[in-house]
């Protein structure tokens, strides 16, 4: 019978390098080579936009819905990506003169959230250069990743691998299988996902280690940092699903009364939520992992914060 062999982290981190190196990419010669987005297409898929659930809408509508949200979808990652790649260079300095390898893992980790970041940055100008004016992406990165970073390493590292795993879900269950969607737009998040199934691995192994440190009082407050970060993400959500419900009022100022508006602005605040908060929370990998740090009294008030999201 074969025994299961359970590698050193020293050994997974060495794995992620090996992958890294394979997978590779480059913003224009892997990714865009020159395409543009097509607008006769969506962008983001209906698995996560949740138009289809808006029947009285046109599909012309729904399409510009999924464009509107398919732009916001590319700047929330640039905007959680700024604080993840901060986070991850600072806890790399625990190896600097230790395990060269995890140091090697982590300082690549680090380069590649850069790269990503000037990726959404490129896509948030492209998209724009074809799309009406008035929309507006309301939080500033470095506002939010120095709120954000103020919070315990735990909390930090928990709200990341969090972030890390409903991407791979996202582009697994709904971006990959969805064959209307803009081909440049899909291609984005198939590169986006090669790399960040190699960050869900690191940072896992980073918040394990942060967990081992905490006495049962230091973990009882990064819980309660960790909800204080998903109730911030909330605020942001809210903010920019009424800002989005705006942008597409006011290229379809005639086409929906005050019912029909409130009802789209509620479905995008929904959507909005599934994708960054609920979709996260459900991931089996990220439960499992928390699970395994927590006791039945952290676990009541997690799940008692997050009921009135769910």
């Amino acid at each position: 019978m074969l025994q299961k062999v359970h590698q050193t982290d020293s050994e997974r981190y060495a794995n992620c390098i090996a992958v890294s190196k394979r997978i590779r990419w480059e913003i224009d010669k892997d990714v865009f080579k020159g395409r543009s987005f097509d607008f006769n297409k969506k962008f983001l898929p209906d698995g996560l936009s949740k138009v289809q659930d808006l029947d009285f809408m046109t599909d012309s509508d729904k399409k510009l819905l999924s464009q509107i949200q398919g732009r916001t979808y590319a700047n929330v990652f640039g905007l959680v990506e700024r604080f993840i790649c901060a986070k991850i260079m600072e806890v790399s300095s625990d190896y600097m003169f230790g395990d060269q390898v995890a140091l090697e893992g982590l300082v690549r980790f680090s380069d590649e959230e850069l790269k990503h970041q000037e990726m959404f940055r490129r896509i948030d100008s492209m998209i724009g250069q074809h799309m009406p004016a008035g929309y507006h992406f309301q939080p500033n990165p470095n506002e939010v990743a120095s709120v954000v970073l103020e919070k315990s390493t735990w909390a930090v590292l928990a709200l990341t691998c969090h972030i890390e795993l409903f991407t791979q879900a996202h582009y697994k269950q709904s971006i990959e299988p969805d064959e209307l969607l803009s081909d440049l737009y899909k291609d984005i998040f198939l590169f986006h996902w090669k790399e960040e199934s190699q960050h869900a691995i690191m940072d896992e192994m980073e918040w394990i280690k942060e967990d081992k440190k905490l006495t049962e009082s230091e973990r009882n407050h990064a819980v309660q940092d960790m909800i204080d970060l998903v109730v911030a993400v909330d605020g942001i959500l809210q903010v920019q699903s009424k800002s989005d419900s705006e942008y597409f009022f006011q290229i379809c100022s005639d086409n929906y009364d005050e019912q029909q508006r409130q009802v789209i602005e509620a479905k995008l605040l929904q959507a909005y939520r599934w994708q960054y908060i609920i979709s996260g929370v459900q991931e089996p990998r990220f439960m499992k992992i928390l699970g395994g740090m927590i006791n039945q009294q952290q676990e009541a008030t997690i799940q008692q914060a997050l009921a009135t999201l769910m």
